[in-house]
């Protein structure tokens, strides 16, 4: 209680410390409101982005295609104007975090400080590291951590050796950040292929699009508007999932969510290795279309809609509503808390994911014109063979999610301050509850006890009763046989097995007060059998 208690005591002084310096990340955990509104915030983030998006690849291109490059440009840089003003309008509206260092120091003087220690044993009790008073995060507006077993070899950089400098001696919550941040770099690395799959919207996807008929009555689509199929699809993916999904779902699983973030962005990745698979059969269909009209040397426009490719423009959409708000949030909601505003996760993520992308497209271009081979990339797309190159970003796609199903079997949320604060206060209720149900128990059997003593004596009584009964019978059946005929122990023998029988299939209750109804009945016509010392004693008499 007391420790709990203390624990308790301290959030406050930090909550309070927030409240009045106003130094928080952008929700508060322990507001109830806020901690739900951070559920959905990231949904309509990114529904925002894409939505400023949507405008780009439609009208934006439109008016730079027939109207003009000066107005094409001029607005968005009214726009951006725009945006800043509304941005400096809020600011004193935000929470500012106090700047605590650059995340990259910690983490490599942890890793230079255990590389240093690496021959040091570990203690082992977690309590001899080095460890910073509460009060000292309380003040700085952070949460101390304690040690956990997994990566433990890194807890070597908070073994007390006598130095103190920064990069020989780490505090304990410092390792735990670190590892916090060394954890989701498994997660990180099965992001991006996804990553450069999304390139080839920009890329492949658009080349496809120019061979294609793009005419739509008397509107010709540009060719680079081909994305807003994804954003439009992208856009109500999040409206669907976020107002009717999460709602349905989370009365079966129990979760804010709805669904775990591992399990959001599971299927993300499986609608990835669908898109492939429909990309590389498409672009197979586009391929046999161009060769029986013979426009594969022509680089000719083929007699195919351009809606062909709206499949996989959708449910690229789709995708990226699972996977990449799934990744904004996850990178923010595990990072430590004095890291979650300076995280990079996300946009490296994206970046190395494009860079892949073109290594990938140059390297496999270079691969497969070896050795005297026509190649599956070449600038014309009707004579190329796109079709192989979505082939091998399935394949690659689906080691990349076995990668994904193997990383999350040994990967550990990091639990949330408020949802430590919870489980104490639920472990305190439970102990309360447990120390009530002990005094009920010890009641109850007081209570038993009692009644145990007036059983007892109700016992006694009835065994008394059927002694006497018994010997009743015994004796009754003894005298009133045949002279010492075996009848006697026979007519017992039946009394006793029938009134077992009868005791299984009647009530005790019912059962006696029909035995004594019946009994009073007989003993009314029953002739007592004469002994022969009296029917001797009446001839002497009647002699007289």
């Amino acid at each position: 209680m007391a420790d709990f208690v203390l624990i308790r005591r301290e959030a406050n002084m930090t909550v309070d410390f927030f409240s009045k310096v106003d130094i928080t990340c952008w929700f508060d955990d322990f507001h109830p409101k806020e901690k739900a509104q951070k559920l959905s915030f990231f949904n309509w983030w990114m529904f925002c982005i894409f939505f400023g998006s949507l405008f780009a690849n439609t009208a934006l291109i439109y008016i730079q295609d027939n109207v003009g490059w000066t107005l094409g440009y001029g607005l968005p840089t009214v726009g951006i104007i725009i945006s800043f003003l509304i941005f400096i309008s809020g600011t004193p509206f935000y929470r500012h975090q106090k700047p605590v260092g650059s995340p990259i120091t910690k983490m490599t003087s942890v890793i230079v400080a255990t590389a240093r220690k690496w021959k040091v044993p570990l203690p082992s009790d977690p309590k001899e590291l080095h460890e910073l008073d509460s009060e000292e995060y309380a003040r700085n507006g952070k949460f101390r951590i304690d040690s956990t077993p997994d990566l433990r070899f890194l807890n070597k950089a908070a073994v007390k050796t006598g130095p103190t400098d920064p990069w020989m001696l780490c505090s304990v919550t410092q390792v735990e950040e670190t590892k916090q941040m060394l954890r989701m770099i498994p997660i990180l690395i099965a992001t991006l292929v996804p990553s450069a799959m999304i390139a080839q919207v920009n890329t492949l996807f658009v080349r496809q699009g120019t061979t294609l008929d793009r005419h739509m009555g008397n509107f010709k689509i540009p060719p680079a508007s081909l994305g807003a199929f994804m954003t439009i699809s992208m856009l109500i993916s999040v409206i669907l999932y976020d107002r009717c999904f999460i709602p349905v779902i989370q009365k079966w699983t129990k979760i804010p969510r709805g669904i775990t973030l591992i399990q959001r962005m599971g299927i993300g990745l499986v609608l990835h290795i669908i898109i492939t698979v429909i990309a590389s059969l498409t672009e197979r269909h586009r391929l046999s279309v161009a060769r029986e009209h013979g426009v594969v040397e022509k680089r000719g426009q083929l007699p195919l809609t351009i809606f062909i490719l709206l499949p996989q423009f959708v449910l690229m959409g789709t995708a990226d509503a699972f996977l990449e708000v799934t990744k904004l949030e996850f990178f923010y909601d595990q990072a430590p808390e004095s890291m979650k505003t300076r995280n990079s996760y996300y946009p490296s993520s994206v970046g190395i994911g494009h860079f892949l992308s073109s290594f990938l497209l140059s390297t496999v271009s270079k691969v497969t014109r070896k050795h005297g081979h026509q190649g599956w990339i070449l600038n014309n797309l009707n004579k190329s063979h796109p079709d192989y190159y979505y082939a091998f970003f399935a394949v690659l796609s689906l080691l990349n999610f076995i990668f994904f199903v193997v990383v999350i079997k040994f990967y550990v949320y990091k639990s949330e301050v408020s949802d430590s604060m919870r489980v104490l206060t639920e472990e305190l209720q439970l102990k309360r509850l447990k120390l009530s149900h002990q005094e009920e128990l010890r009641n109850t059997k007081a209570d038993l006890g009692r009644k145990q003593d007036v059983c007892t004596l109700a016992d006694y009584n009835i065994q008394k009763a059927d002694a006497f009964l018994d010997v009743s019978k015994l004796e009754f059946f003894y005298y009133q046989a045949l002279e010492r005929h075996e009848l006697s122990r026979y007519f017992l023998f039946e009394y006793e097995s029938g009134d077992r029988e009868l005791s299984q299939q009647f009530p005790s209750d019912v059962l006696n007060f029909l035995n004594f109804i019946f009994f009073m009945l007989i003993i009314k016509f029953y002739v007592y059998k004469a002994e022969v010392s009296d029917s001797m004693h009446v001839l002497m008499e009647e002699l007289r």
